[in-house]
């Protein structure tokens, strides 16, 4: 059963920007403070890769290199939800975008320590 669902994703010319979103898909999936929640992305052919990781305890973020100073993720508590601002988009942005709970927050860069994911929701960058 999934429980996370992300929203915001569509077709963007390179250079704009799209705000991803992701809330849980019921009330009692709970965003617990040791959580951390993070954004990977899969293009077609490779492998799914961190994107960007917020901490839900002391709001510390992560990124990707290839992301770092173009995306920002947002924690946002009271909505028990987490954003993902993209700003001067690329095609090499272009990919499936899934939001996923880490419990712990361990090796977050390591897809296997992620409880929940959402379905996915498609970023494509270009005409």
């Amino acid at each position: 059963q999934v429980q996370l669902v992300e929203s915001g994703g569509g077709v963007v010319q390179p250079g704009g920007s799209l705000t991803l979103a992701c809330v849980p898909s019921t009330r009692t999936f709970v965003i617990y403070s040791s959580n951390l929640m993070a954004w990977f992305r899969q293009a077609p052919g490779k492998e799914r890769e961190f994107v960007a990781g917020v901490t839900w305890r002391n709001n510390k973020k992560y990124y990707g290199a290839s992301v770092k100073d173009r995306f920002t993720i947002y924690r946002v508590a009271a909505e028990n939800a987490v954003t993902l601002e993209m700003n001067n988009l690329k095609p090499e942005d272009t990919g499936v975008y899934y939001c996923a709970r880490n419990p712990d927050g361990s090796a977050y860069t390591d897809e296997s320590k992620y409880d929940h994911w959402g379905q996915g929701i498609q970023v494509t960058v270009g005409s």
